[in-house]
């Protein structure tokens, strides 16, 4: 079965938010590719872009959440109209709360962690990046 990887896009501070998730779910980065890593005469990289990250990926269960750094000569990511989520299914209302502790740390809660009339513990909210996230845990599955 495919798994989903959610990528998400950065403004130069990819490397910080990775280090970030990494502190929370932990583990190792998988992969780090630098703008320089890819540089060419056919695609040049300037100097101030060169450490940014084009592609980073931190394994978090059987799936990956990936990211880069959008060049600036390619405009700005609107972090605050990233509409799309990324949604977690945690194993136990544990695991729920300990990634909700950790990932919302410094940003801003939309809906608290805690029961839901259908039976999941559920939170939503925006992490100190900007990133919308979905955290749940349903006890009948």
């Amino acid at each position: 079965m495919a798994h989903i990887n959610p990528h998400i896009n950065f403004n130069g501070n990819a490397e910080e938010a990775f280090n970030f998730y990494k502190s929370v779910f932990g583990g190792e980065f998988s992969k780090i590719v630098r703008f320089k890593d890819i540089a060419s005469e056919e695609f040049p990289v300037p100097e101030k872009e060169a450490e940014k990250l084009m592609y980073i990926a931190l394994p978090v269960g059987k799936n990956y959440l990936e990211g880069n750094d959008i060049p600036e000569m390619m405009g700005r990511v609107n972090e605050n109209e990233n509409r799309s989520k990324i949604s977690l299914r945690a194993e136990s209302k544990e695991e729920a709360t300990k990634v909700f502790n950790g990932i919302s740390a410094g940003g801003q809660i939309e809906m608290p962690l805690g029961e839901n009339p259908d039976g999941t513990y559920f939170a939503m909210f925006r992490d100190k990046y900007g990133i919308e996230w979905m955290i749940k845990f349903d006890p009948k599955k």
